[in-house]
């Protein structure tokens, strides 16, 4: 059935974290996606990766909803709300390698997914849910990264 993972040995009081192999490969993809490979990890611009790339999907969705619901005249202006947010979204996939580009591409998305709540009222929730996700994503993995920081500091003194 499933995979086990037996316990890990403590270091510093601490168990040390063991991936499985699926867990592994999938942290390893969101790291390569990001560009944390090349310029040191980054647990933030990995999150903002995973965000973004689930985001891509739902305004590609909620832009068929605008030209579904012919919310807008003409109805194909719907598409090209969805398509240009998401062309956005790849832009800061694509940018998420070189410095914090990408990072502030995914502020201005969010900004845009809330403001599309003004055509499409339920957009609201689903930007609400996304936008919360993107802070706590921001923060922790700043935290992290940080204290990454720090242990490999204190490491090699």
């Amino acid at each position: 059935m499933g995979e086990r993972v037996s316990p890990a040995p403590e270091r510093d009081g601490e168990p040390e974290l063991r991936l499985s192999p699926s867990e592994r490969m999938a942290h390893h993809s969101a790291m390569r996606i990001s560009g944390a490979g090349r310029h040191g990890q980054s647990t933030q611009k990995a999150l903002a990766s995973i965000v973004l790339g689930f985001e891509l999907i739902i305004v590609v969705l909620i832009g068929l909803t605008l030209f579904g619901l012919s919310v807008l005249e003409p109805r194909e202006l719907g598409l090209a709300i969805g398509g240009g947010l998401a062309v956005v979204i790849i832009a800061g996939l694509a940018a998420m390698r070189a410095g914090r580009a990408g990072i502030v591409i995914g502020w201005i998305v969010h900004a845009l997914m809330l403001a599309t709540a003004i055509l499409l009222p339920a957009a609201l929730i689903v930007g609400l849910l996304f936008s919360a996700l993107w802070i706590y994503c921001m923060v922790r993995g700043a935290q992290i990264d940080r204290d990454r920081r720090r242990w490999l500091a204190e490491q090699h003194r």
